[in-house]
């Protein structure tokens, strides 16, 4: 015969300043949880939504970033052509060939220096990422030393709105525009003309990466082993989307496994909290356990019972956790990083149903460890021991 949960519930509700230490314990674990989880979320998102699925890029063969690639132009030119490249309406190429440097703004927090990441691109940078567009000001014209900023730098760094001037490289750029690209990683960079850059960082001779849209992304695949067995093409061709992402694997697995890390420190303890909590409900109910065992509860129901009322907590202190979590990540939207392009990389939090389900789950687990022993100990008490004791 088992227990009802009515049961439970009253006895949490009667005894709630006990409880309080476990669940606020395990509210506060589950609410870092979420946090980490938040934070890994949201670089996996920034970089999977950077690029288009119907984008290829043309990168140097080997190379698993921009900053350490380089593309002849005469390799750019011979790829760009290809029948397997769309055109738009004027019958050009839908291929953006573009350089990557690094440069230092003061943020506006602080006015520390700081990482940014410029790209010089070609006019027809906006008709191949069709994602990215102006919001405020105009487009940059080409030839001129002005640039285009994403959402996110204007929002972190000081005199990087539409008016100021940027001094990079020992020229002054003017900035005429900003544009927005769905949240991706191009919020966080300046954008100039790929012509006049060239000219001021040195790069005549190539660029780092060509982006391409292709006519038919299924082409893609044999595209790339076709150019993988030529060996005047010392290129790789990947899927845009795809090589974005990839650049989040070391990244992100290094923060999950720091919030793996730090909720199991702090989830041992929450354990040991709810442990405590736990025997001191069972020395506090004495002869409620020995009253149960006369009505002919059996030890099984008690000790079923006992693990249901530590779950039963657990899950509120989840579901309080849980909501900490969110509220954390939407006092606080954005974060930054700078180590997966040698720049700060701007993007926001993300708590994914999958983290929700993640935290609760936890809870639940940190509240079955801390109940169980305690649970034990109340169904192995005899009955006449526990009338003594009462």
């Amino acid at each position: 015969m088992a227990i009802p949960l009515s049961y439970n519930a009253r006895n949490v509700r009667q005894r709630w300043r006990v409880t309080l230490l476990a669940l606020g314990g395990i509210a506060l674990v589950v609410a870092v949880f979420i946090v980490l989880i938040a934070l890994e979320s949201g670089l996996r998102i920034a970089l999977a939504s950077t690029g288009s699925p119907s984008n290829a890029i043309v990168v140097q063969r080997g190379a698993t970033q921009e900053l350490t690639s380089g593309v002849s132009r005469e390799n750019a030119n011979v790829l760009a052509t290809d029948d397997r490249v769309a055109r738009n309406e004027q019958g050009k190429p839908l291929a953006s060939p573009e350089i990557v440097v690094i440069a230092t703004l003061p943020r506006r927090a602080d006015g520390l220096l700081t990482n940014v990441q410029v790209r010089g691109v070609s006019p027809m940078a906006l008709e191949v990422r069709n994602n990215v567009r102006i919001v405020r000001g105009r487009a940059l014209t080409p030839g001129l030393s002005e640039a285009v900023v994403g959402r996110q730098v204007v929002d972190r760094f000081r005199r990087a709105d539409i008016g100021d001037v940027l001094r990079i490289k020992q020229r002054d750029w003017q900035i005429v525009g900003v544009f927005e690209a769905g949240g991706s990683s191009f919020e966080s960079e300046v954008w100039g003309d790929v012509d006049v850059m060239a000219s001021v960082f040195s790069r005549q001779g190539g660029y780092q990466s060509m982006t391409l849209r292709l006519v038919s992304p299924k082409d893609l695949a044999a595209w790339a082993d076709e150019v993988a067995g030529n060996p005047r093409l010392p290129v790789d061709i990947k899927g845009e989307r795809k090589f974005y992402e990839d650049q989040a694997g070391p990244v992100a697995a290094a923060l999950l496994a720091l919030a793996l890390f730090v909720s199991v420190v702090m989830g041992i303890g929450a354990v040991f909290g709810a442990m405590n909590t736990m025997y001191a409900v069972v020395a506090q109910r004495t002869r409620e356990i020995a009253t149960l065992r006369a009505l002919g509860f059996s030890r099984a129901a008690i000790l079923v019972c006992f693990v249901v009322e530590s779950l039963f907590i657990a899950l509120i202190g989840g579901v309080l956790g849980c909501g900490l979590g969110w509220l954390a990540t939407s006092l606080f939207p954005a974060a930054a990083t700078g180590n997966v392009t040698f720049a700060e990389l701007a993007f926001a939090f993300r708590v994914t149903p999958g983290a929700i389900v993640a935290g609760l789950v936890f809870a639940l687990v940190m509240g079955f460890v801390g109940g169980l022993l305690p649970a034990f100990r109340a169904a192995r008490l005899p009955i006449t021991a526990a009338l003594r004791e009462a």
